[in-house]
């Protein structure tokens, strides 16, 4: 298949190669000393699961210039995905599938608002893997996963033939679930939590998990999290919180989320797709979220003045 990678970053940057590495046709949308990296030295991923060495990758920071393609992959930050939607337009044909990889739960609404419903996917990963220097890729934690298909959960010939592509590549597992949206909310429930808990505490997961105090704050964000959910329709297992805290257990204990590594480096962060969306889809359908109301508040002034809507803080 002949993919496009939006976004080619910690997540884009390593099922890129990986699929890149099984034989599939594969064009890295990037810029600057990252695209610059990839064009002269190529890509390089550091991997739990092996390395991977590109010596030379198709790269490029002009969708346009690289036409139709089966799968566009974006993998973009999630406040980014509109922006990013409009700019994949010329690498969509009436046969490319478009497959988002954000953290969050609104990712595949905002690019069928740009580019109609027919091409997208729901889709969600697992990974914790970073940039960590132009044209390097670091993945330290969790077996990289990737899960997709129909919005409404009918099966098609073309998720499983994205499907049978990843299913070649290494140190890749691909899913379809019976259902993507309970897939999808299940990971938003826990990097939500994790997000939420080291931003505000500045500390990595292993730290807060153990001090009873932030762990009774991340137990009361899950909480939060699937009665939002489930006011939304998705038919949660009645065990999803206690599934969920047991992944927050099983995290290496220096893990960070990217939205907590971006607050901590005075960058614009996800807040407003992770907190943020909780608050904002509670209230929606009725639900009360108090914890999360308060981080999103504590962490919001923070968030503006990385994004220069008010003054930077001091």
């Amino acid at each position: 298949m002949k993919f496009a990678i939006m976004g080619s970053g910690g997540v884009g940057g390593y099922f890129g190669a990986r699929l890149a590495e099984a034989g599939e046709e594969v064009t890295f949308i990037a810029r600057g000393e990252h695209l610059a990296a990839m064009l002269n030295q190529g890509l390089h991923v550091r991997s739990i699961k092996g390395d991977v060495t590109l010596p030379r990758v198709q790269a490029t920071d002009d969708p346009a210039g690289v036409g139709e393609v089966d799968c566009v992959i974006v993998a973009v930050k999630a406040w980014q995905v509109r922006e990013a939607a409009e700019s994949i337009r010329p690498l969509v044909g009436p046969d490319t599938l478009v497959l988002p990889l954000e953290n969050g739960v609104e990712a595949a609404d905002i690019l069928a608002e740009v580019l109609g419903d027919a091409p997208v996917l729901d889709g969600l990963c697992g990974i914790l893997a970073w940039r960590e220097a132009p044209g390097r890729i670091r993945h330290a934690g969790v077996d990289p996963f990737v899960r997709f298909g129909e919005r409404d959960n009918h099966s098609s010939a073309r998720t499983a033939r994205l499907k049978a592509a990843f299913d070649k590549a290494r140190g890749v597992s691909a899913e379809i679930p019976d259902d993507i949206r309970v897939a999808q909310w299940s990971k938003f429930l826990f990097i939500c939590a994790m997000s939420g808990i080291g931003s505000i505490s500045r500390a990595p997961i292993g730290v807060t998990r153990q001090v009873p105090e932030t762990r009774s704050l991340i137990q009361a964000m899950l909480e939060e999290i699937d009665q939002v959910a489930r006011g939304h329709g998705v038919v949660f297992p009645s065990d999803a919180v206690a599934r969920a805290m047991q992944f927050i257990d099983a995290i290496p204990a220096e893990s960070t989320s990217s939205m907590q590594r971006n607050i901590l480096a005075g960058e614009p962060s996800e807040l407003e797709s992770q907190n943020g969306a909780v608050v904002r889809l509670g209230r929606s359908v009725g639900v009360e979220t108090p914890v999360h109301a308060l981080i999103y508040a504590a962490l919001l002034p923070q968030e503006l003045a990385a994004r220069g809507e008010i003054p930077a803080m001091r």
